[in-house]
């Protein structure tokens, strides 16, 4: 009952809220993976403008997919956005499985993604365990234990969630399902990280994220956009090219030039998961 007294209390009337589209939903929950949700306010509507249908995603170049995805963190989740999509357009004739193994062999879509499309889609019940959820049962059920793993609070997140048959709770009234349970553990557990010490932090799969700034991954996104706009202007770069865009992009915020051996080594790991090609030593988004 706190749960849902919370949950009412706090309800966040998000966009992605107020539809049941699984493709739209499916976009928001992936934005919303290590993202703000006031940056996902300013990105939702501007994606489904340019992509509006799982058909329009899966038909779109890799170039105008990436473009759209930048700023948002992690490039290749842009590029299972489009993998999966081409994969519900061809398999499935653009409907999406409801069925938590057809959906998590999706490319980039996992347990939590699955059944974040299957509540707020759907509403149907299972365990949801995205962070804010695991906030609320560690704050309730674990306050002072360590390194708690998901297998204890999966059974508890399940038997918590309200569903017409075991092992999930029986409904208490007509709203109470799946959809409107997990939004408002969604909402307390924002609230919680913001009175307490954040109880996901003892979950065994925490872990602070590694610095950005003059990272290989803040390398590796720079050459994407090195990239994308090379052929926004009609062509791609060679590797010196785009080793000097670097260096000038690294000199900027005040550090070392890029050695040679750098660039081709994030060249190469970037053509081997799909985001670029090399011909007669040019490289060009995929």
């Amino acid at each position: 009952m706190l749960v849902r007294a919370e949950g009412a209390r706090l309800y966040r009337d998000l966009p992605w809220r107020n539809t049941r589209d699984p493709y739209a939903i499916w976009i928001s929950e992936v934005m919303l993976q290590q993202t703000q949700v006031p940056r996902v306010l300013t990105r939702w509507d501007a994606w489904l403008e340019r992509f509006p249908s799982v058909f329009s995603l899966a038909e779109a170049s890799a170039h105008d997919v990436l473009s759209a995805w930048q700023g948002m963190g992690y490039n290749r989740r842009a590029l299972a956005l489009k993998a999966a999509a081409e994969t519900v357009a061809s398999a499935y004739d653009g409907v999406f499985p409801q069925d938590t193994r057809e959906l998590c062999a999706l490319p980039g879509i996992g347990p939590a993604t699955a059944q974040g499309i299957r509540s707020f889609a759907f509403n149907l019940p299972g365990v949801y365990l995205e962070t804010n959820v695991r906030t609320v049962f560690l704050h309730h059920l674990f306050p002072d234990a360590p390194a708690v793993p998901d297998r204890e609070l999966i059974p508890l997140v399940e038997a918590a969630c309200p569903g017409t048959e075991a092992p999930f709770a029986e409904p208490l009234d007509e709203d109470d399902t799946p959809r409107a349970w997990y939004y408002a553990l969604l909402d307390y557990g924002v609230l919680l990280k913001k009175t307490v010490p954040n109880p996901s932090r003892r979950s065994s799969t925490y872990a602070r994220q590694s610095k950005f700034e003059g990272s290989r991954r803040q390398k590796r996104a720079e050459v994407v956009r090195i990239l994308l706009a090379a052929q926004a202007e009609g062509g791609g770069l060679d590797a010196g090219e785009i080793r000097g865009r670097l260096t000038a992009f690294e000199r900027e915020a005040g550090r070392a030039a890029v050695d040679a051996e750098l660039v081709d080594g994030i060249l190469t790991d970037l053509a081997g998961e799909g985001f670029c090609v090399e011909r007669d030593g040019i490289w060009a988004i995929a």
